[in-house]
């Protein structure tokens, strides 16, 4: 089978356009037949989404909101405060609460119909918390040998280019989940990811304040639609889908923990315990 190609892709594995009307031509870098669902092939819940265009402006709609948390980062400034805004703790609670109750078990399960125990996927995890741990050590160490105010250029660029890859992996994830589970899972997964997007967008502006405004904040909301495109065009092989996944969960939990647990911060443990265990609930039961 040739390794890079165009195929038709559909939820009932008919890949054929005249037996399966609501097919996607895309574009496709892997070995036909190797691409599987991401929940196992499982089939999913409630309202069933087809391809074409219903599918992409529900995907497109979500992606905007997407850009539209940057975008709006000068009206989101009255979450800067200490005590830590309670609506903060609350969408920290709501993300990690999607990656233990929702993502994790689907990477379980994947892994399962795969690959058997192999722990290589859970690695990608553990390199996406390191990855964003070690990045934000070397952040903080430069910018502590820096007298000015404002952020040295170099950090700024480095901090915006990681969380500009990160935030094109959350877009292009999107058209994936969106495939793959009912409309429920991506508004959830979509609900999951704004919020994160605003922790992230008041944690740059903290660190590097008019720059963000200017400049930093287009290039995210950009970066998070360039990511849904990207989406729709291209397919990789399971194994690698498999991998953003696992590295976008180690990813989320590090960038929402680091912003809760520091001691100056006097963050809402409450608030954000009461929202990750309501949206436990929401995705245990929807």
């Amino acid at each position: 089978a040739p390794l890079v190609g165009l195929s038709f892709h559909c939820r009932s594995g008919v890949h054929n356009a005249t037996t399966c009307p609501g097919s996607a031509l895309r574009f496709s870098i892997f070995p036909s037949g190797r691409r599987g669902s991401f929940a196992g092939c499982r089939p999913a819940r409630g309202w069933q989404m087809t391809e074409g265009l219903p599918h992409a402006g529900l995907v497109l709609a979500v992606g905007m909101a997407f850009a539209l948390v940057h975008i709006a980062s000068p009206w989101l400034r009255w979450l800067d405060r200490t005590p830590r805004s309670i609506w903060l703790s609350a969408a920290g609670g709501v993300s990690v609460a999607y990656v233990f109750v929702h993502l994790l078990p689907e990477l379980a399960h994947l892994n399962e119909k795969t690959a058997g125990e192999d722990p290589m996927l859970y690695l990608g995890a553990m390199a996406g918390f390191t990855l964003f741990y070690g990045l934000e050590r070397l952040i903080r160490r430069r910018a502590a040998h820096d007298a000015r105010e404002a952020s040295p250029p170099g950090v700024f660029w480095l901090h915006l280019g990681s969380f500009a890859v990160y935030n094109a992996l959350i877009g292009y994830l999107l058209d994936e989940q969106a495939r793959q589970e009912d409309l429920t899972g991506l508004l959830l997964y979509g609900a999951a990811m704004a919020l994160h997007f605003v922790v992230n967008d008041r944690s740059l502006y903290a660190h590097h304040g008019r720059r963000y405004l200017t400049r930093g904040r287009w290039i995210l909301a950009g970066a998070a639609l360039a990511g849904v495109g990207l989406g729709f065009a291209v397919e990789v092989p399971q194994i690698v889908l498999s991998a953003c996944f696992a590295v976008l969960a180690g990813s989320v939990v590090l960038n929402v923990i680091k912003e809760e647990l520091p001691e100056e911060r006097a963050s809402r443990f409450w608030a954000f315990a009461a929202a990750g265990g309501l949206y436990a609930v929401l995705l245990t039961f929807l």
